[in-house]
């Protein structure tokens, strides 16, 4: 079992930045690669960044890439996601989720766990 638990959600004005954090505990961090998603109101889950368990592949959407970005610390078993020149249409409940797979992968039924969300509002 992998335990998941977001934060640095808030709400931002256009333009301004965001680091989101992922705290893990359970199963072997370094084994496990790790994406966000996020889902707006009204819309479904998209896939926004993942991350291998070495950290040395990244794998972004293209309505994200150049303006997000996507680290981990294995011995902090963190993730952060970096989100600069936040855009309204950036605005949803971000969510962590990990995949025993090693692999950064965009597929949302690829990974098997899941931490709660975290809302990021970006006012225009």
């Amino acid at each position: 079992q992998v335990q998941l638990v977001e934060s640095g959600g808030g709400l931002v004005q256009a333009g301004d930045s965001l680091r989101l954090s992922c705290a893990a505990s359970g199963r072997a961090f370094s084994e496990l690669a790790m994406g966000w998603f996020r889902q707006a109101p009204g819309k479904e889950r998209e896939f926004v960044a993942a991350i291998s368990g070495t950290g040395g592949s990244t794998y972004y959407a293209d309505s994200v890439k150049g303006r997000f970005t996507l680290s981990r610390h294995n011995a902090k078993r963190t993730v952060y996601l970096q989100m600069n020149a936040l855009k309204p249409e950036d605005t949803a409940v971000y969510y962590c989720a990990a995949d025993p797979g090693l692999s950064p992968v965009a597929r949302d039924y690829e990974y098997d766990y899941w931490g709660q969300g975290t809302q990021v509002t970006v006012s225009s």
